[in-house]
């Protein structure tokens, strides 16, 4: 945030009613200066104050919602250069390039072949978003593929027409699906903008550079406009990359706020294959890409780069984690084994792995230790064995099953006396200590 926590302070109620959730206005107001509270949870808050505190909080690049309802795609809002000096918050936007002139049943072997192209991972729902429409003319078929876009998909538009009219159109039939309105020019510019600030959706803006970018979205912002996208016009691997950077960093370091928006790029454009596009799509995902259109999806060139957006927007001081609870690995019974571990990703998707290799169907319980390793957790006292016994007790575990056996991570052994005392009914047995034994040690157990 621009402003200190005792500066916000100065701008609260000063009540301390703690309706924020917090004891007091001071502590709210630090937890605001730190990005760790919103200003909404403060119901008493003066209309000018709110105005001042949301100027200051505004990150440097302007966030830019695409979308509506709980598809709803975030760009922008970003704070830092790097990762590491605190984290990415919207996730790059992966959108395929769709023509108008596409034939009916193409476009529904299209959709559902690309609704299909969902991934379970680390408990999340890894997916593209956008669909690109390019207008190629003729015969209302730009408003008639969007219609069927917007109502037969759950992705996000981005409209991409040179014609201000028939981009009205196309708003007229699909406009509360909140598209991307694809892009205001120096020829077009006015008209792009009125047709943004009447129908109040996003607008990108497409410059001959980042010149020419600057007065395109400096007019824009005069006009009222806020919510825009920059495409710097080039399609040359170098210049596009080097236009990305000075992009994110212009508005951060420099304090230029005709930069300070999301980007939008086009590898589908700039290469002549699906399998280079992905290249460059890694490429601009890794810098400051708001939004990439590919030329089409495909499983294998898809999946790379939803994992890798997944890693890069990983907050990195908060590990991934899976959620509590019991997790059935192949189909087990009343008779099948119970495993207990941390909920930390990487400890689940190991033990998981290992069970399946092991082909014995298996209860594996998961418990929140705020997605710390066995040891970590241990070491943080989160994994003790009275709040271990105390969570297998709750869990549920007992109803389905016929035995009370449970068996803890080997590294954990020290946690077995304290979580007989917890579950005096129970068997505590001690697995192995590293998980690629676990298959050995499961075969063995239900011999």
């Amino acid at each position: 945030m621009g402003l200190t926590g005792i500066q916000i302070f100065k701008l609260l109620p000063k009540t301390n009613c703690g309706e924020c959730g917090v004891p007091t206005c001071l502590a709210f107001a630090m937890n605001l200066a730190a990005g760790k509270a919103e200003l909404d949870s403060c119901p008493y808050v003066s209309d000018e104050a709110r105005e001042q505190l949301a100027e200051a909080a505004a990150p440097p690049i302007r966030q830019v919602v695409i979308g509506a309802g709980v598809r709803a795609l975030k760009i922008g809002g970003e704070t830092v250069m790097f990762r590491h000096e605190k984290t990415f918050y919207n996730p790059t936007g992966i959108a395929v390039l769709v023509n108008s002139d596409i034939s009916s049943d193409e476009l529904d072997t299209k959709l559902k072949e690309w609704n299909a192209l969902q991934y379970e991972r680390v408990g999340l729902n890894l997916r593209p978003e956008l669909i690109a429409l390019k207008d190629t003319g003729g015969n209302g078929a730009f408003v008639s593929c969007a219609e069927k876009i917007a109502k037969e998909s759950e992705f996000n538009l981005i409209l991409i027409s040179d014609d201000p009219a028939r981009l009205k159109s196309a708003v007229d039939v699909v406009g509360f699906k909140r598209p991307l309105l694809y892009a205001a020019t120096k020829d077009n510019v006015e008209d792009m903008g009125n047709l943004a600030k009447e129908t109040d959706l996003p607008l990108a803006v497409k410059g001959d550079g980042l010149e020419g970018v600057m007065e395109l979205t400096e007019k824009l912002t005069a006009m009222g406009l806020k919510d825009l996208v920059i495409d710097s016009g080039s399609r040359e691997l170098k210049q596009v990359f080097q236009d990305q950077v000075i992009i994110r960093r212009a508005p951060l370091v420099a304090k230029e706020k005709r930069l300070g928006f999301p980007t939008i790029t086009f590898p589908c454009e700039m290469a002549s294959n699906l399998d280079v596009e992905t290249l460059i799509s890694a490429m601009l995902i890794a810098k400051y890409a708001g939004i990439v259109v590919l030329s089409d999806f495909s499983g294998e060139n898809l999946f790379p780069l939803l994992v890798e957006r997944l890693n890069i927007f990983t907050d990195p001081q908060r590990p991934m984690t899976v959620t509590q609870g019991i997790y059935e690995i192949g189909t087990p019974d009343e008779n099948s084994p119970v495993l207990v571990t941390t909920n930390f990703s990487l400890t689940y998707f190991i033990v998981s792995g290992e069970i399946e290799a092991s082909r014995v169907p298996s209860w594996l319980l998961i418990m929140d230790t705020e997605g710390l390793s066995v040891m970590t957790a241990w070491a943080a006292g989160k994994f003790t064995g009275d709040a271990v016994g105390m969570f297998v007790k709750k869990s549920g575990i007992a109803d389905k099953i016929s035995h009370r056996k449970v068996i803890i991570p080997g590294y954990a052994a020290a946690i077995s006396g304290d979580m007989e005392e917890e579950l005096p009914d129970w068997e505590i047995i001690i697995g192995p200590r590293d998980a690629s034994l676990i298959p050995k040690f499961l075969k063995e157990m239900v011999k």
